[in-house]
């Protein structure tokens, strides 16, 4: 891995594509002094696995990215709400940088169409998962992290998720999944298991069914476009069943 104003060594990069990346410097609001940077970090490792001499993919700048944005995104939190407790700050920043917020940020940017894919990738409609882009959200990040530093990173980050982050002003929640856990550990002493039990819907468009159990019984189930969103639809119908059962009196699963 290089480190912020060290050069790289990459394949030139063709004319049209140099295009393609500096109007998305443009829309990014960063001009790039290494724009090899920009293009390792939209370099699918599927393409690179059927490109010979393509460089390397975006892997390594996703890992670091991740944790820039999460150094950032903790400093923006607590500028931002300096009384609260640190469970509270941890909630919301597991909010914010969720592949759903990551790749709805992606979109506003448009890194989909900048970015190389694989043939199969590409003929899955690569260019719109949600995963896919909060990934290379990350790398496009790190690229910016290693051309002009931690504060140039840092400002990017604060002007792209400062309005996500005013529009969910209120009192941060708890997560579902994380206060199941809790009830049902403190209720019933053994944890609650995940179970993806079925997927459907375009590769693009994805929806997972996942259900939660409680020893052999099922709580609950949830349904979502990746599996963290399912199992946390899922956590949230568990919980209101337990709540239930508490208010009428049961003792619940597995009792």
């Amino acid at each position: 891995m290089i480190g912020p104003g060290q050069k790289t060594t990459a394949p030139e990069i063709p004319l049209e594509r140099l295009r393609i990346l500096e109007k998305l410097a443009q829309r990014l609001g960063y001009r790039f002094r290494r724009l090899e940077l920009l293009d390792q970090a939209l370099r699918h490792s599927s393409y690179t696995h059927e490109t010979p001499g393509a460089g390397a993919s975006s892997e390594q700048l996703e890992f670091l990215g991740d944790a820039v944005l999460s150094l950032a995104v903790s400093d923006l939190l607590l500028a931002a709400f300096p009384g609260e407790p640190e469970g509270a700050l941890s909630r919301r920043r597991a909010a914010l940088v969720n592949a759903r917020t990551l790749a709805g940020v992606a979109r506003d940017l448009d890194l989909g169409s900048s970015l190389l894919l694989g043939k199969g990738e590409a003929r899955q409609a690569g260019q719109h998962k949600p995963s896919l882009l909060a990934d290379a959200l990350e790398a496009v990040l790190a690229a910016v992290y290693l051309d002009g530093g931690f504060a140039a990173a840092r400002r990017l980050i604060r002007r792209w998720f400062t309005p996500r982050l005013v529009s969910s002003a209120g009192p941060a929640r708890q997560d579902s999944k994380t206060a199941l856990q809790e009830l049902v550990q403190k209720r019933y002493k053994i944890p609650p298991t995940y179970r993806v039990v079925e997927e459907s819907g375009p590769s693009h468009e994805r929806r997972f069914l996942l259900e939660i159990r409680l020893g052999d019984e099922v709580l609950a189930q949830g349904e979502g476009l990746t599996k963290k969103e399912a199992a946390q639809a899922a956590a949230r119908l568990a919980l209101e069943v337990l709540s239930k059962d508490e208010t009428s009196g049961e003792e619940g699963p597995g009792r």
